[in-house]
C-alpha cells in the first residue's frame, strides 16, 4: 500500500455487498485484504499498460491497463473475467483507481458468492 496516497480512492464495479467507492488508504487495503482471502488462487494476465504521459512514471500521470483474471474462491468455484483499471496518479502515488469489467453477470455474482 505504499504505493497510495493517504487520501487514495478505489471504485469496483458491480451492484455486491463489496461494490462500491471506498476512500482512504486503509479502506482500500481493507478491500484488497477481502479480495485476496475471497480469493486463495489468482491470476492476473497483463495485456497493455497505456500512460497519458509516456515520459513520466513518478509524478502526475494516468495509467490505464488491460488485464485478464482467473480467480478460485474459498469454495473452489473457479472463474474469470477480463478488464480494464485506470489509475490516476499524482506525486508517484496511486490517488484513484477504477475497475472496468467484461462480465458483471451471473458468472461474476457467483465467483462472489453473491447469487
Amino acid at each position: 500500500m505504499s504505493a497510495w496516497r493517504d487520501d487514495g480512492v478505489f471504485i469496483y464495479p458491480g451492484e455486491l455487498s463489496v461494490s462500491g467507492t471506498f476512500e482512504g488508504r486503509n479502506a482500500v487495503e481493507k478491500w484488497f485484504r477481502n479480495f485476496f482471502d475471497h480469493y486463495p488462487k489468482i491470476k492476473f494476465d497483463v495485456h497493455d499498460i497505456c500512460f497519458k504521459n509516456i515520459f513520466d512514471f513518478t509524478g502526475n500521470n494516468v495509467a490505464a491497463v488491460h488485464w485478464n483474471l482467473e480467480v478460485t474462491n474459498r469454495d473452489g468455484r473457479a472463474g474469470q473475467n477480463s478488464g480494464v483499471t485506470v489509475i490516476t496518479i499524482e506525486g508517484g502515488k496511486a490517488v484513484r483507481a477504477k475497475d472496468f469489467f467484461f462480465d458483471q453477470g451471473q458468472n461474476f455474482k457467483l465467483d462472489w458468492g453473491a447469487a
